[in-house]
């Protein structure tokens, strides 16, 4: 937050500095001022300013993806005149940290048709997911592990 703050302090700086407050010129200030951020990231932080947005739209887009996925494997399963099911639930041990990405996790997990997150463990260490075929949970575990644990924490860290 404090990035982008002195990013559009830099921007309304630039806008000062030539004299113009157009919209194009604020935006080009916002672009030299977010270079500017880049080129001298060490004191203020980490240098994820600029490649966070990139990291969150593939996470979205990851989000997407598993959906759609998702939702054809299960209606698949439920139009199959033999449902070979094998329900239940697994402990998946957590590599995200913070509460925000534990609870993206869950979420984005619960929101994907078939896997639904029952519960985190007291410690934050685990977290429990139903799955409708949990016939081998070692492939879902690396899964999510390889998917939206990976991509939460390239975009939130």
């Amino acid at each position: 937050m404090i990035r982008l703050l002195l990013n559009l302090l830099l921007a309304i700086a630039w806008a000062a500095v030539t004299g113009s407050v157009s919209l194009h010129n604020l935006l080009f200030g916002f672009a030299l001022g977010a270079l500017a951020l880049f080129i001298v990231r060490e004191p203020h932080g980490s240098g994820r300013y600029v490649g966070r947005p990139f990291a969150i739209a593939a996470l979205a887009l990851l989000f997407l993806k598993e959906l759609v996925l998702s939702a054809w494997r299960v209606a698949m399963t439920v139009i199959r005149p033999r449902m070979d099911l094998k329900p239940g639930i697994f402990a998946f041990p957590l590599t995200v940290e913070s509460d925000f990405e534990i609870t993206l996790l869950a979420n984005m997990i619960t929101l994907t048709p078939g896997t639904l997150s029952v519960d985190v463990s007291d410690d934050r260490r685990t977290l429990f997911v139903h799955a409708l075929d949990c016939s081998d949970p070692d492939a879902t575990r690396r899964d999510i592990a390889n998917g939206f644990e990976r991509k939460i924490m390239e975009a939130f860290r």
